[in-house]
């Protein structure tokens, strides 16, 4: 995972304390609820400059930190395919 990912996701942790976040983190279980999960999605496009699909808003995605870096990853992967295939083609 990505350290700035990781730096984004911490205030939303209300009970992360000193724990690490692993991919393995339960968001839930350290505080993340329906109306933080809704701010950390904007907060994760703004920071990434990415937009995440509607799709992939789901419980699955927002279970873990490392299911919901899963989901940041694909939408990089394919914004960064994007941009290669418009230099490409200019």
């Amino acid at each position: 995972m990505d350290a700035r990912f990781t730096e984004l996701l911490t205030p939303f942790l209300k009970f992360l304390g000193e724990q690490e976040i692993t991919p393995d983190t339960s968001l839930r279980e350290l505080g993340l609820d329906s109306m933080q999960a809704i701010e950390l999605l904007f907060a994760i496009e703004d920071a990434f400059g990415v937009t995440l699909p509607d799709d992939d808003m789901n419980d699955d995605t927002f279970a873990t930190a490392g299911s919901l870096w899963t989901v940041v990853r694909a939408a990089l992967d394919a914004r960064y395919a994007a941009d290669e295939a418009q230099v490409t083609a200019a």
